[in-house]
């Protein structure tokens, strides 16, 4: 095994880099050409039909039956025109990835003719076969219908893989009975209740604004790990990470790699799948080494949430298939390797008006602060409230690893704004005048005492919080690299309209005893302030302090993922997604449970991983070493030769054997604790007991295997160490 290592480093090291070639030069004359986007529609619908369907999109109307006819023939000529043989419902079920099932255009008509067909009816509507996706109890694993229903808010798009391209047509997924068994039902559910709330506060301030639309610009981490590599680690390969593995001498304390130059062949593929990316409408815009050794990022332009979630996955699913390309293998996964930063997806938040307002941008208007005010103190309220829900939103068993280590934020959920926001808020609460020391001390009036103008990029980063205000947006930084953004999205959404719709009727209230909707609108910021400050904190999240002072503050600190799970369903957060029309009691619940067992199978399968390479690699390398070191030590007595070295091979047989033993140990019990966790019934009870009886020997295992890997012969270790897997690129 040992020999398939060396292969695998050879084959890494002698890779070259594979040449790409840009369309243009000019990234604007391939932006979006393989997407059925308004220019498509124009050239291929009548101005009616066009007309019809934009408004459509832009107001949520009901297509009708003629104008789903007709997109669906003028997709069908737009994408047989560019090669097209296949479409397919591009949907988003509860697995964590995306789904498709491909159908050709063509049919055969009565005389037996071949013509290309492609009905309203197949875009609208499709019935893929649902039983083996999950349901979390909402139906039967026999039954097997579900629906897949046409999400025009989202342009049809062409993926092209190796000379084979299909229309992909972005879908909801429903039950038969019609619960939602994705994550784009409720995720424009939640976009519409924030919409409706969010335009009802902006009322108060400006009655030219219709409409309030929630933008997303998702960071994208990312580990890149040579194929060849990959393939010598079972753990990367079932697991998504590695199990064991000693730190190497130099990982990334020297932080040289961060905005470090691009190697070569890396480069070669970030050129690549940001090309196909260009192609698909995906506006990715930034590209940079990360402080991990072999970590990189990318990040797109803000869209719309709905859209920036579809492009957000699209854009790993063709990460993936290009990195196929260039020899690489791409790790989404939170916390691939021990002692080094892992994966974050920063979910950088903010609401637009359709008259081009950022409501989270302060300007040096006056009534426009104090609209920027309302927005703000509604959002750090909404994360107060809710924070439970929102650590429920963003856990999972890969996250549970990254979160609170290296660069990512703890597990209680905080809110940063800086030091210029916290004065202004300060000075709202208690004296309801802002002051700003800005050159001569300018002043501004509001109608009712004095706020000033608050600055833009008005506050530093800070890199250890969960939520944290970066000038104009929110960034919910403890999502993790591989989560699909949905679900922090709806939450956070569904929070927010709540909060929104609930100061509406404060002020409403509190207008009857003030008579000046200024002051109504003030006095119900300062009471939110009043209670929701306890969620704003500004120092260093890792610290121990900050642990305390949470607890001091009543915030909570969840730090394992069946245990934050249970915020779903609590009777307050049932009653905030049915209260908003984002989701039903049954399909909160049916959540739950799906997010329980995909915790249990994913501890499940790296238990099973790390039991085999302890039994099957490592074990056998030890004990053939020690097998050595004993012939060695008899070689030398038979000679009569008396060296220090004999000790020192005596308390090497010594400490490998213990740690033999101790595997051995800890592998068996870890298989026991597997198999008793799974004759428990109750889903929550069987996660938490692969928590805290399967997962807890992970570390023991793994703490014997990586000091035996630091004494065996390195050229008897079979597994690629992590200096190979992170600096071989």
């Amino acid at each position: 095994m040992a020999i398939l290592r060396f292969k695998a480093i050879e084959v890494a090291q002698s890779r070259p880099s594979v040449e790409v070639s840009l369309p243009s030069h000019k990234i604007s004359d391939y932006f979006g050409i393989n997407v059925f986007n308004k220019e498509a529609m124009r050239a291929h619908l009548s101005t009616e039909m066009y007309k019809r369907l934009t408004s459509a999109i832009e107001h949520g109307h009901k297509i009708e039956e003629d104008l789903a006819d007709a997109v669906a023939s003028a997709m069908k000529s737009w994408a047989i025109s560019k090669g097209v043989t296949h479409y397919t419902h591009w949907f988003q079920p509860l697995t964590g990835s995306t789904a498709e099932k491909h159908d050709a255009f063509f049919d055969i008509d009565r005389d037996g003719k071949v013509i290309e067909k492609f009905k309203g009816s197949a875009l609208v509507q499709q019935e893929p076969d649902a039983s083996s996706f999950p349901s979390g109890g909402i139906r039967s694993t026999f039954e097997a219908r579900g629906y897949t229903a046409w999400d025009p808010s989202s342009p049809a798009f062409i993926m092209e893989i190796e000379g084979s391209k299909t229309l992909c047509i972005p879908t909801i997924f429903v039950s038969y009975t019609g619960e939602s068994l994705d994550f784009k039902t409720p995720l424009l559910k939640s976009l519409h209740a924030l919409d409706k709330a969010a335009t009802a506060v902006c009322e108060l301030f400006d009655k030219d604004i219709k409409r309030v639309i929630a933008t997303l610009g998702p960071e994208q981490e990312y580990f890149l790990i040579d194929k060849a590599l990959y393939l010598a680690r079972p753990d990367l390969m079932m697991a998504g990470r590695t199990v064991i593995g000693a730190a190497p001498a130099k990982g990334q304390q020297l932080e040289d790699h961060y905005f470090g130059s691009i190697p070569p062949r890396v480069r070669a593929f970030m050129i690549d799948f940001e090309t196909e990316a260009i192609k698909l409408g995906i506006p990715i815009r930034t590209r940079h080494n990360e402080v991990a050794p072999s970590q990189f990022e990318c990040a797109p332009t803000f869209e719309e949430v709905n859209l920036a979630v579809d492009h957000n996955l699209l854009l790993m699913d063709l990460m993936e298939k290009v990195a196929e390309k260039h020899n690489f293998k791409v790790l989404f996964h939170e916390k691939p390797f021990a002692g080094i930063n892992g994966n974050g997806k920063h979910n950088n938040w903010s609401l637009i008006t359709d008259t081009g307002k950022n409501l989270l941008a302060p300007t040096a208007k006056p009534k426009e602060n104090l609209m920027f005010l309302a927005f703000f103190v509604n959002v750090i309220k909404a994360v107060y409230d809710y924070a439970d829900l929102l650590r429920a939103s963003i856990a999972s068993a890969g996250n549970d690893y990254r979160l609170g280590a290296n660069e990512a934020p703890p597990a209680i959920i905080s809110v940063f704004i800086g030091e210029q926001m916290m004065k202004v808020l300060d000075e709202l609460e208690h004296n309801a005048a802002i002051k700003i020391d800005k050159g001569d001390n300018l002043y501004m009036k509001l109608g009712i005492n004095k706020i000033p103008p608050i600055l833009l990029d008005n506050t530093d980063r800070n890199r250890t919080s969960p939520f944290a205000f970066t000038g104009n947006k929110f960034e919910f930084r403890a999502v993790g690299g591989s989560a699909n953004c949905s679900a922090p999205m709806i939450a956070l959404n569904t929070a927010v309209a709540h909060t929104l719709s609930q100061f509406r009727k404060d002020v409403e209230e509190e207008i009857k005893n003030t008579d000046k909707r200024e002051l109504a609108i003030i006095n119900v910021l300062r009471r939110y302030i009043s209670e929701a400050k306890k969620v704003i904190f500004e120092g260093d999240g890792y610290s121990e302090e900050w642990v305390a002072e949470a607890e001091r503050r009543g915030l909570p600190n969840i730090k394992s993922t069946p245990l934050a799970l249970d915020s779903y369903v609590s009777e307050k957060n049932l009653k905030l997604f049915e209260q908003n029309g984002v989701m039903t009691h049954r399909e909160v619940e049916a959540r739950y449970e799906i997010n329980l067992e995909n915790y249990i199978k994913k501890i499940q399968i790296e238990g099973r991983v790390l039991g085999d390479l302890a039994l099957s690699h490592v074990i056998p390398a030890a004990i053939k070493y020690q097998n050595i070191l004993v012939e060695n030590l008899e070689g030398i007595r038979d000679v009569g030769i008396q060296t220090e070295s004999e000790n020192t091979i005596i308390d090497t047989v010594k400490e490998i054997s213990h740690h033999v033993s101790v595997i051995q140990k800890k592998v068996e019990e870890m298989t026991e604790a597997r198999k008793v966790a799974n004759k428990i019934e109750n889903t929550r009870e069987r996660a938490i007991a692969y928590e805290k009886t399967v997962k807890a020997l992970f570390d023991e295992i793994r703490y014997s295997i990586d000091k035996l890997e630091l004494l065996v012969d390195d050229e008897m270790w079979t597994l690629p160490k992590y200096r190979e897997l992170l600096n071989i690129r």
